[in-house]
């Protein structure tokens, strides 16, 4: 999962009136989790026992339901993904798309979702569930190692199965009827993450995707400037899915930088990735109770110059693909004058109203960092840095790949994709990225934090309506 330091500040998740203005020329980390659910993983609720056979012979391991205490209240339960990693008791994890996970390379993914809406917990009659399954009787035990261990199946390839032969019947009944289904969306997102332009302009359009019935636009801090309208410039306190948001800022506002915030009370849908910026296990949600999700999309202004702004997200390639892993990052320009990113030492320059995505190959399970900054020399500028650990394999498929490739030549150079024209920021296409942090660029270098950017207070509402 990729993070973000930067040269002056590295706390993640800063909050307060000043990130809402953004100090041009100083850096502010933002929050890791820019969409969805966060979690802290407990323990097994359910489970047996699974054997797993490989050339070191066999071990038997646990094969069951974890269960995650959200963030905003509610659980989630999960079954894990990638056999060869254990999930660590009080980790954290954020809701992903599979495109930063081994999911993403994966043919069988689709068949790991119908495994999990036809099974357990979703499937809460166990004596149905055991009449499908050919099996004599089914505990929740049972039922959990059963859909585990088919869940490894399709995730790993492993030849592994359930010590208990009922939960075992399961993992083949779940296993010989699955078939593709689509990856469900995120329970709550903003896209693009990042936007840019001029005071005195309506900034955007940032697009709301979610599940939910609605969307709370979450007040301001009292600081900003700002307010969140539709495209007519009439102030927005909810949102449905779809909608498009825009950020109005005054003419004669300052220099700066906030972050808009979306807040949705919903359920995760079954399929979901997550992942923690450490070795445990990633998971895929089997069930979700109703709890309270955020998402994030950081805007910055500027009176004149260029107005840049950036993310990234780690991707992960399928095998044989012609694009190899890494990390894409994104920059923007909406001002009116050239600005030159520097990219891993690499120089791009952008005109006004580019937009294009540089992306760095990345080795698997290997720690990296790629710094971003302004080339201009600015003394004020400091450099921000993407790091993390590229996880798109599975320990088992990356020391296969890792004994094919051992005398390969070196990763390609970095490749950059074509500029995109001047206007809106679209969102970026498929399933987007797992771990994604967006960044805005002032006069130096500014990444925006946790502050809250949306409606303003109801004074300044009906003044803006009038």
């Amino acid at each position: 999962m990729v993070s973000l330091v930067s040269g002056l500040v590295a706390a993640a998740g800063a909050t307060g009136a000043s990130a809402a203005t953004g100090e041009v020329g100083g850096l502010v980390a933002p929050q890791w989790n820019a969409g969805g659910a966060t979690a802290v993983a407990d323990d097994l609720s359910a489970f047996g026992t699974a054997v797993i056979r490989g050339a070191d012979g066999e071990r038997e391991v646990p094969a069951g339901l974890f269960e995650l205490s959200v963030d905003g209240g509610g659980t989630l339960q999960t079954y894990g993904v990638d056999i060869e990693r254990t999930t660590q008791p009080g980790v954290v994890y954020q809701e992903s798309d599979w495109s930063g996970t081994s999911l993403a390379g994966n043919r069988d993914a689709g068949r790991i979702v119908w495994v999990l809406r036809h099974s357990y917990p979703q499937v809460d009659d166990l004596t149905e569930l055991a009449a499908r399954a050919g099996a004599k009787g089914l505990t929740e035990q049972d039922a959990a190692a059963g859909t585990q261990v088919a869940v490894w199946r399709l995730s790993d390839g492993s030849d592994v199965t359930a010590t208990d032969p009922q939960a075992e019947r399961l993992a083949d009944y779940l296993v010989k009827h699955a078939r593709a289904q689509d990856e469900p969306r995120a329970s709550l997102r903003l896209e693009p993450p990042a936007a840019a332009g001029r005071p005195g302009t309506r900034i955007g359009p940032i697009t709301v995707r979610t599940g939910a019935d609605d969307v709370t636009v979450l007040p301001p801090a009292d600081t900003s400037p700002a307010w969140i309208t539709d495209k007519n410039g009439k102030a927005v306190e909810t949102v449905d899915d779809g909608g498009r948001l825009y950020v109005d800022i005054p003419h004669d506002a300052d220099d700066g930088a906030a972050t808009l915030t979306v807040e949705a009370t919903t359920t995760v849908p079954v399929g979901r990735a997550l992942t923690s910026d450490s070795r445990s296990q990633t998971q895929v949600v089997a069930a979700s109770s109703e709890t309270t999700v955020r998402a994030t999309a950081t805007t910055v202004w500027r009176q004149d110059g260029a107005v840049p702004g950036l993310w990234a997200r780690e991707r992960c390639e399928a095998s044989g693909s012609d694009r190899t892993s890494g990390l894409d990052v994104t920059l923007l320009n909406r001002g009116d004058e050239d600005f030159t990113y520097r990219v891993a030492g690499t120089d791009y320059l952008l005109a006004p109203g580019e937009r294009r995505t540089v992306s760095q190959p990345l080795a698997e399970d290997e720690a990296y960092t790629v710094g971003v900054e302004a080339a201009s020399g600015s003394k004020e500028n400091r450099p921000v840095v993407f790091s993390g650990v590229l996880d798109c394999l599975t320990d088992s498929a990356a020391a296969a790949l890792r004994t094919q490739t051992a005398h390969q030549p070196p990763s390609p150079l970095p490749s950059v994709s074509p500029p995109s024209p001047g206007g809106e920021d679209l969102a970026t296409t498929g399933g987007g990225g797992g771990a994604e942090l967006a960044a805005s660029i002032g006069a130096g270098l500014v990444v925006v934090g946790a502050a809250v950017l949306s409606v303003a207070r109801q004074r300044r509402r009906d003044a803006h309506q009038e």
